[in-house]
């Protein structure tokens, strides 16, 4: 079928998609491009005349007196250039016509009534831009230069027109003061796990640490708040939508409630005059079908009066419009992009809605955030992607500033703190702000549990269910473990209700729910539930628990406790494939659910996360370490049992992973490439706290490198890995590049060192701090022998360590540490540890600033080394001064075979020196010297002299 074809039998969807959404913008931009594009001539342009109406849009092919008329179309280079590029003259125009106008009167081109005639109000900014543009090209060459010139200044002085916001109608400004103070209220007390205790945001609110993509240009160096809408790390100029990536608990919602509560104060994102926030938790409630302007209005806040006008207002400006969709992962629907919409004014589920409005179909223009967690963001969605952050949590210092701020008493705060330093593991998982808000609410129980200090997210969540039991009970604290017996029932009755919702991606329930799964008054004032703050109902009470991490961990309870779960229960939550494929139709949760809960179709993509969760959690509770916990709540010979069917489903769970590796390619290594689930499966086996099933699963891993990257791995998963991956019998390369490692994690992974040849850490946030530590231990290590560091944050102060290491290990033989932030000053750090080594084949310092006087050390030691193979310098200020330093090491070395110099600033002199010094040696095989001082006259003339030399 032809194009032309497909047009005519698409006809009315067409001229649906363009005519009935309440605006002609679509079908002006159209013209636009047809006419660009000497698709249409200015004749045929005319006689489609768009006419302004008060509902609707219509238009008229009746023609259009022009002063055009009967005049021969010009065809001169201003003339035209109106015509070629009139879609971005007609962005850039908008909110700037007044600018222009004033112009086109001071040069004489342009009359009062000219003026006039173009700021007519029924016309929309866009609109009275092309009448501009109409009229100029009636004017002839001389206006058109004019207009032209007077865009090209606008450019050049750096205030783009576009940044000029239009005026708003009266009845707009009265709903921005009501949506802002709508919006303020909802931000300025703490809405996730601050529960009913009111914390007011600014008193507790800590920045996490965003970063975007390791692929990205800009990924280097910090991010602020405003950065998620900025234009730092945009790699789709056409898209809208802005991904805020992060796991459970990294602070997702709360950035986001900080957002709205500085745009309500007008102290930040105040290049927007409307933000509308949603929860796609609480849109998972509505099951009306709405269109944009309901779902705005309903959802957000309701207009006084004018909603006509102030939607239109909406649409004809949306790039001053920002939505925020917080938990993307928590909708029960997964993404799609197949049922397209385009019109804001037509009726559809909500769900819809949200995918068409990212996917930029609806209300294009309008910036977009939504938050998520990276499980649930595929291919599908990543290519409507303007730009994707991701958020990790805190760091070191913000860790150090939320403790601070969550006590008052200075005192309180430095003895938390002091036992998260005594504690690296727990330090670990204070970088999930959740799990830093648990133990900082239970300073208590942290601080009177010596020895028995927490060290798994389950034991972190036992004792937050401590705290908040022991809190309510009229008796005050039961002596020993009885603490859970005493409220056993309010447990299971919370159980039961996550348990059989968490499955179906249900996070709000009604009083209903609760009724159902025996869930009383007392059961809610524990303070584990809270009132959902669903904005489109009133009607009824609904409640959310505090934290959907909270939820995944009462399923837990409910699993192991519970004499009514199928003994199918736990092989089935642990086989996550089968239960995303059969949609939770099995008994196992299945059979649970009500038939108002149960879902047809495929589960979505918040199930997987929040089921791995939960069975990270049952193994962490049949831990033996919790074994008197249970004593009086559950038979021993159950919870036997239960122990033995998650030990089963871990070893078969690996085993799977394992059967998965292909055979080594002849000559070279055998590697596993580990997904994230091999990860999930390593951090329920540290939860068990079993050594025995840790050297169980390892036995069975006969691999020599091991790759991580992109496994969202931070200290937390860090830990479970050195735990685990200690018992390998035989030594391996460990990849992790590209993760969060940072400094907390690099310390996390010491246990495990012993059995590392090699370690990558690319990528990773680790600092002069981590390195000193990693350097004490792996000296003491024989294995290791390999490290990469690229794109770290590490300074000279580093590099003394590295010089210890290469004078005391003789079996050292790579280390790479490009793109960091090392001078000359480092660079002779570790020339003086050169002098003594007898062992490295590869150094790699590219992207470093060493400069001429590193470079000179470095060759002054490694001249007269026998064991170097390969050397890079690559982007780091070497001039001819070094490069006849580095001549000498081509000349007197017997075992170097390439050198890259790429990207410095060598010229002629420097390369004849490199020339020279290869006529001495045939073991060299290559120079790269792409990108420095040299002339494409000289490139030439030297790679016919020296094929050798790249450039």
């Amino acid at each position: 079928m032809s194009v032309q074809e497909l047009v005519l039998k698409q006809r009315t969807e067409i001229l649906h998609a363009l005519c009935s959404s309440g605006s002609a913008e679509h079908l002006e931009q159209v013209l636009d491009v047809l006419l660009a594009e000497e698709e249409l001539s200015w004749e045929e342009y005319q006689n489609v005349q768009v006419l302004p109406e008060a509902k609707g849009v219509g238009f008229s092919l009746t023609g259009c007196r022009s002063s055009l008329e009967g005049k021969e179309e010009y065809q001169s280079t201003s003339s035209q250039t109106l015509l070629t590029q009139r879609p971005s003259l007609v962005r850039e125009l908008q909110g700037c016509t007044d600018g222009a106008l004033q112009a086109l009167l001071i040069s004489g081109l342009f009359t009062t009534a000219d003026c006039d005639d173009v700021r007519l109000p029924i016309h929309t900014p866009s609109q009275q831009a092309r009448r501009l543009l109409d009229h100029v090209r009636s004017k002839g060459e001389s206006a058109a230069k004019t207009l032209l010139q007077y865009i090209q200044q606008k450019q050049e002085s750096g205030s783009t027109p576009t940044q000029e916001k239009p005026t708003p109608p009266k009845e707009f400004v009265k709903y921005q003061k009501k949506l802002s103070s709508s919006v303020s209220a909802q931000s300025c007390f703490l809405s996730t796990y601050g529960g009913t205790s009111h914390m007011s945001l600014d008193d507790i609110y800590t920045e996490g640490q965003l970063e975007l993509g390791h692929d990205c240009a800009d990924a280097h160096g910090s991010l602020g708040l405003e950065d998620i809408v900025g234009t730092a790390g945009t790699v789709n100029e056409e898209a809208d939508t802005v991904l805020v990536s992060g796991e459970a608990g990294s602070g997702k919602s709360t950035l986001l409630q900080r957002l709205h509560l500085l745009w309500a104060r007008g102290t930040a994102l105040q290049d927007f005059l409307l933000l509308f926030p949603f929860s796609c938790r609480r849109l998972n409630s509505e099951q009306r079908e709405l269109s944009v302007q309901e779902l705005l209005f309903q959802h957000c806040c309701w207009p006084d009066r004018e909603q006509e006008e102030i939607f239109q207002f909406i649409l004809d400006h949306p790039h001053l419009i920002l939505f925020t969709f917080d938990g993307l992962d928590e909708l029960k629907q997964s993404f799609s992009d197949e049922h397209r919409l385009c019109c804001p004014t037509q009726r559809a589920p909500v769900h819809v809605l949200l995918f068409n409005l990212i996917q930029g179909s609806l209300m294009k223009g309008v910036r977009k955030v939504v938050t998520s967690r990276p499980e649930a963001v595929g291919p599908l969605l990543k290519k409507h992607l303007r730009k994707e952050v991701f958020l990790k949590g805190f760091s070191p210092s913000g860790i150090d500033c939320f403790v601070k701020k969550h006590h008052s008493d200075p005192a309180v705060a430095a003895k938390v703190l002091g036992s998260l330093q005594t504690n690296t593991a727990l330090l670990g998982l204070c970088h999930s702000p959740v799990l830093c808000w648990i133990v900082s609410q239970c300073h208590k129980e942290l601080l009177g549990c010596g020895e028995g200090s927490p060290q798994t997210i389950t034991d972190v969540y036992l004792m937050i269910l401590q705290h908040f039991l022991q809190r309510q009970s009229s008796q005050g604290s039961t002596a020993g473990s009885g603490w859970l017996h005493e409220h056993l029932q309010t447990v299971l009755h919370l159980g039961q209700l996550a348990f059989e919702l968490i499955g179906t991606t249900c996070y709000i329930f009604s009083g209903a729910d609760l009724e159902t799964c025996g869930v009383t008054e007392k059961d809610i004032s524990m303070g584990f539930l809270i009132q959902s703050k669903d904005m489109s109902s009133t009607r009824s009470k609904r409640y959310e628990f505090l934290h959907v991490t909270l939820q995944c961990f009462f399923a837990a309870l409910y699993i192991v406790l519970s004499n009514n779960t199928d003994r199918s229960t736990i092989p089935k939550l642990f086989e996550l494939k089968d239960l995303k494929e059969t949609g939770l139709s099995s008994a196992c949760f299945g059979s649970c659910l009500p038939s108002t809960y149960q879902q047809e179709g495929e589960a979505t993509a918040a199930e997987t996360p929040n089921l791995q969760i939960t069975a990270t959690f049952v193994s962490g509770l049949l831990s033996q370490r919790h074994q008197s916990l249970w004593l009086h709540c559950c038979p021993s010979a159950v919870m036997e049992k239960r122990v033995r069917q998650v030990v089963r489903c871990l070893s078969k769970g690996m085993q799977k992973h394992f059967k998965s590796i292909p055979q080594p390619v002849e000559g070279e290594k055998k590697s596993m490439h580990a997904m994230p689930g091999f990860v999930w499966l390593i951090k329920c086996i540290y939860e068990m706290q079993e050594s025995r099933i840790a050297k169980d699963a390892m036995s069975k891993l006969e691999v020599d490198h091991l790759k991580l990257t992109y496994c969202n791995i931070g200290p937390v998963e860090c830990t479970a890995l050195a735990y685990v991956l200690q018992h390998l019998k035989n030594p391996v390369g460990l990849q992790l590049d590209n993760n969060s490692v940072g400094d907390v994690g690099v310390e996390q992974l010491l246990p495990c060192m012993h059995i590392c040849n090699s370690l990558y850490l690319r990528n990773n946030n680790i600092t002069d701090e981590g390195i000193r530590k990693l350097i004490a231990k792996g000296i003491q290590c024989d294995n290791f022998r390999k490290i990469a560091l690229f794109n770290n944050q590490l300074t000279d102060a580093c590099t003394q360590h590295f010089s210890h290491l290469l004078k005391t290990k003789q079996n050292f033989l790579a280390l790479r540490l490009g793109n960091n932030n090392i001078t000359a000053e480092g660079a002779k750090q570790l020339a003086e540890g050169l002098k003594f080594n007898h062992s490295l084949q590869y150094l790699g310092l590219w992207g470093n600033k060493i400069g001429d006087a590193g470079a000179e050390a470095l060759a002054q030691v490694l001249e007269s080394s026998n064991t170097l193979v390969w050397l890079s310098l690559a982007g780091n200020g070497v001039g001819s001064r070094g490069a006849r330093a580095l001549a000498n090491i081509i000349k007197n070395s017997a075992s170097l075979e390439e050198i890259w110099l790429i990207e410095n600033c060598i010229t002629r002199a420097g390369v004849e020196c490199l020339i020279q010094a290869l006529e001495h040696n045939t073991h060299v095989k290559s120079i790269c010297l792409r990108n420095n001082d040299l002339t494409p006259e000289e490139v030439e003339e030297m790679t016919q002299r020296e094929s050798r030399l790249i450039f």
